[in-house]
């Protein structure tokens, strides 16, 4: 049997774990009252013995008596007083008075003052949620109501177009018509408005990854630098309802501009009435269907919200339970169904706010986004996540003796031959060697990443949230470890068998088409449109791709920046595929000229630009990230990648003209953003070199129960860092070819990322912990306002 400390760790919100019942610290105070009992009994036996079955005898005697024993079970041991809170935001505070001497009434009494510092905390907390929850819920209705209105109009407009045109037309992409707003009704909902304004204020945001909504006043302020950018004002005597659209891709910014370029033509047409002095209404159908979809994102994010406050209350409820059993069986005395009564009573076990908006969401989300189909609806609200199988596990395991014996059977091959030797067949080592190199280096990053995964779930690191991952759709360990060793067992099989055949003396004419096919089945897989080899985790990939390619176009989110800092790590992988994709795409490889592409300007300027392309992205994030945050640290950041490009530039330089001054440059300009980066790894993205942290040099909140592995990775990541050395130095292993050489420096640095990666996120899950954010918040599309706002 699971014992409940385990199950209540493994159940809790992680976000939320500071809000709940500090379970621990009362076990700790009550391992000290029971140890103060034994020691008392113990050192007390022998002088008192006679006196305390005298005093037993005469206690026992008294309460049979009628005067002790009513008042007595009317006390109980017990009282626990309830009182006003300062503030209406804290609700009601308790505290415990003892009314029975306990064997150490000091240490009885330190543990009811955090028992009843626990259950304030508790209800304030509960009681700050749900009305969050609560307003959002409420502002989501409202939301609710306008999208019903709108796409009625929206049919109505489309059904009188059709009519009047006597025929059916398709659906156009923006519908223009009238929509009446008498006096009366816009009286009605003055009151309406006027929370709708209060509420949106709160929840008009443009990141999905925005903070708690007690910044919302600082977030408003910085959206109206960008409102005339995303939003668009539908006039309706003298009120305007905003549709306010995140740009968060390329079409919508340059839409937006577009628009705000004929800002004033829009405005002074919109605000045309027409001949029966109604107000002309835009509406325009992909706007509609947008805001459609952030609404539904919002409910689904609202009732995930819900279902992590019934588990709070659920969790924390059993845990007074089980502590005071314990304290009942520690003292033998009758606490619990004393306290538990108050427990019960409490805020947040009594308020069902929260259940009756769940079921609000509930019926509302059938209703409209699912076609009354509740089944449908439960997909969306409650996602099954799909239970592991033990095939995955199995192929695990074959894949990877497949490989290993691949491997083994290559490294003999190629040692037999001489391939990787300096003096060694240079058109095999030019053309088939970076294919492996390309291959070796991102399955090697991929199978840390699934290192990173399970590091991750065991140490409950949120990274599904913080990355915005569906949670019937993300990747497992076990996935990501299945992947690796298949596709490594296929490459590694081919070029063995390439390999092979050049032994035999086939000659290069005849199978240097076998790497390119390979490689050209992988990208054919990577894009494949069926429903197969996790399709959305791909699809996924590209997706996040593409935001990095087009960068700062893109909204930035977690995952983009996460990824684009990955690729800053694989510039070798990529100048591999660059070169392997010339030699193929050009031709060359039919009558082995390898040296085709170096000799191309386009070809070499172009491996110049990749060399900083990945810094290029990165630093355009962090500009992006500054324009729509307004935080400076992401200018600090976007320093960190302009050194990086500068230090690359200096390494390219000079290895094209190889003298004293570019070397001196190289030292310089590496040294110096060698040093930037480690702070900005150790303090920003790790947050350690805390001075002041109780854990010297390191945070005050760890993961990792042993602290010596932070410095040993600190010590690691600092040697890894300084590998650009080996360009000054030339150090080669022996007689190894110099490829094999860069080929392990580029794994180290692949590693180094890998690490890197697991303590990134353990900052941020710590941060996101901090401020007790567990569920995103969705910005919302619809902002009624006076027209002279």
């Amino acid at each position: 049997m699971v014992k409940f400390t385990k199950q209540f760790e493994g159940q809790l919100v992680p976000e939320w774990k500071e809000a709940f019942v500090d379970y621990w610290q009362l076990k700790k105070d009550l391992k000290k009252i029971n140890f103060l009992n034994n020691n008392g009994s113990t050192n007390d036996v022998d002088n008192t013995k006679n006196e305390s079955s005298f005093s037993c005898t005469l206690i026992s005697s008294l309460r049979k008596l009628p005067l002790f024993g009513p008042q007595r079970r009317e006390h109980g041991v017990i009282q626990v007083h309830r009182k006003l809170g300062q503030t209406l935001s804290k609700g009601d505070l308790y505290e415990t008075e003892l009314l029975e001497q306990f064997a150490d009434t000091e240490a009885a009494a330190e543990f009811f003052a955090l028992l009843d510092l626990q259950l304030n905390k508790v209800n304030q907390f509960f009681r700050t949620k749900e009305k969050e929850f609560v307003e959002r819920g409420e502002c989501l209705k409202k939301q609710m109501e306008i999208l019903i209105e709108l796409k009625a109009a929206l049919i109505k407009l489309q059904h009188d177009k059709g009519t009047s045109s006597g025929q059916n037309t398709k659906e156009d992409e923006s519908i223009s018509g009238t929509i009446s707003c008498d006096e009366e009704s816009n009286k009605d909902r003055t009151e309406q408005e006027q929370d709708i304004d209060n509420s949106i204020d709160q929840v008009i945001i443009d990141s999905p990854r925005s903070s708690e909504l007690e910044n919302s006043t600082n977030i408003k302020r910085e959206d109206n630098k960008s409102k005339s950018l995303s939003e668009r004002v539908i006039n309706c005597q003298g009120k305007s309802l905003k549709i306010h659209i995140p740009l968060t891709n390329p079409t919508r910014t340059f839409s937006t501009i577009t628009y705000l370029l004929r800002d004033d033509i829009i405005s002074q047409s919109s605000k045309k009435c027409g001949p029966d002095g109604r107000k002309r209404l835009h509406i325009n159908r992909t706007k509609l269907k947008h805001a459609e979809k952030m609404i539904r994102g919002a409910f689904i994010e609202l009732y995930k919200g819900l279902g992590y406050l019934k588990t709070y209350r659920n969790l924390n409820m059993l845990a007074f339970v089980k502590i005071l059993k314990k304290f009942d069986k520690v003292t033998n005395k009758q606490v619990l169904p004393i306290y538990l009564r108050v427990v019960e009573s409490s805020y947040f076990n009594s308020s069902d706010k929260a259940l009756k908006l769940a079921d609000d969401v509930e019926e509302i989300f059938i209703k409209h986004f699912a076609e009354d189909d509740k089944k449908k609806a439960m997909k969306y609200l409650k996602p099954t996540q799909k239970k592991e199988s033990h095939a995955v596990t199995f192929f695990i395991g074959v894949f990877t003796g497949c490989f290993l014996a691949f491997f083994v059977g290559y490294v003999i091959m190629a040692h037999i031959t001489g391939l990787y030797r300096p003096k060694s067949d240079t058109i095999y080592m030019e053309t088939v060697y970076p294919v492996l190199s390309m291959f070796s280096l991102m399955f090697l990053h991929f199978f840390l990443y699934g290192c990173n995964i399970f590091m991750w779930r065991k140490t409950r690191v949120n990274y599904s949230f913080i990355f915005e991952l569906a949670q019937t759709k993300e990747l497992k360990y076990r996935d990501v470890y299945l992947i690796c060793t298949t596709s490594m067992t296929a490459v590694v099989g081919v070029l063995f068998l390439h390999l092979t055949f050049v032994a035999k003396g086939y000659s290069y004419n005849q199978i240097q088409a076998i790497p390119g096919i390979l490689l050209l089945v992988f990208i054919m897989l990577l894009v494949c449109p069926l429903n197969i080899i996790y399709k959305s985790s791909r699809y996924r990939f590209i997706c996040v791709i593409r935001n990095i390619i087009f960068s700062p176009m893109y909204k930035v989110v977690m995952l983009d920046f996460f990824m684009a800092d990955q690729l800053c790590s694989q510039v070798p992988m990529l100048r591999n595929l660059e070169y392997v994709a010339c030699y193929y795409i050009t031709g060359s490889y039919k009558n082995q000229d390898y040296g085709y592409c170096m000799r191309t300007k386009y070809y070499r300027d172009l491996a110049y630009a990749i060399s900083f392309l990945p810094y290029y992205w990165r630093a355009m994030q962090c500009a992006r990230r500054w324009f729509d945050e307004g935080h400076k640290s992401h200018l600090v950041n976007l320093g960190k990648y302009v050194s990086a490009m500068l230090a690359a530039g200096a390494k390219v330089a000079y290895e094209k003209e190889k003298n004293l001054g570019w070397l001196c440059l190289v030292i310089v300009m590496s040294s110096a953003a060698t040093l930037y980066q480690l702070y900005w790894d150790f303090v920003k993205d790790w947050g350690l070199l805390q001075c002041h942290s109780k854990n010297p040099w390191l945070r005050n909140e760890l993961m990792l129960r042993r602290k010596f592995i932070y410095y040993f990775s600190m010590g690691l990541n600092l040697a890894l860092r300084l590998a650009w050395l080996q360009t000054v130095l030339h150090y080669n292993f022996g007689s190894v070819d110099y490829r094999v050489t860069g080929l392990l420096l580029a794994a180290l640095e692949v590693i180094r990322r890998g690490q890197w990666n697991f303590y990134r996120l353990e900052n941020e899950h710590l941060n996101n912990a901090g401020k007790f954010r567990a569920v995103k918040t969705v910005p919302l599309p619809f902002h009624e306002v006076d027209e002279q706002d």
